[in-house]
């Protein structure tokens, strides 16, 4: 029974922390992504990606990481459509831009991961 509570305590810990960790993103992403991504995630057609339920990201979250921490020029695909355009580095901390990250992979039907400040500082360098 001990096993069960402590087990049941760990988890209510682990799904608080990840809502603080959305909460954050979403302010973050309400003040730096939403202008080209929209509020739904939906991007602008033929100009900016959607992040909703995006192969890009969903398929290597490392390569989306280092777009926002690096910037990212030229030709990408998603869901299908090629985009071809420019978006700055953001001068965002690793916890802010892992907090934008877990808001964006939380939400719009994608798949769920989870960003943390450690992967960030690792496509910093």
């Amino acid at each position: 029974m001990k096993k069960f509570v402590f087990s049941i305590a760990m988890i209510a810990v682990a799904i608080h922390g990840f809502s603080q960790n959305t909460d954050k993103g979403k302010k973050i992403y309400s003040q730096v992504c939403i202008a080209c991504h929209q509020p739904t995630g939906l991007g602008i057609p033929g100009a900016f990606p959607p992040l909703a339920k995006s192969d890009y990201l969903n398929k290597d979250v490392n390569r989306a990481i280092k777009g926002v921490v690096k910037g990212l020029k030229g030709t990408i695909i998603v869901n299908g459509k090629t985009y071809n355009g420019v978006m700055p580095s953001q001068a965002l901390s690793d916890q802010q831009i892992a907090g934008a990250f877990t808001y964006v992979y939380a939400n719009w039907g994608n798949n769920k991961t989870v960003v943390n400040g450690a992967m960030v500082l690792k496509q910093r360098k």
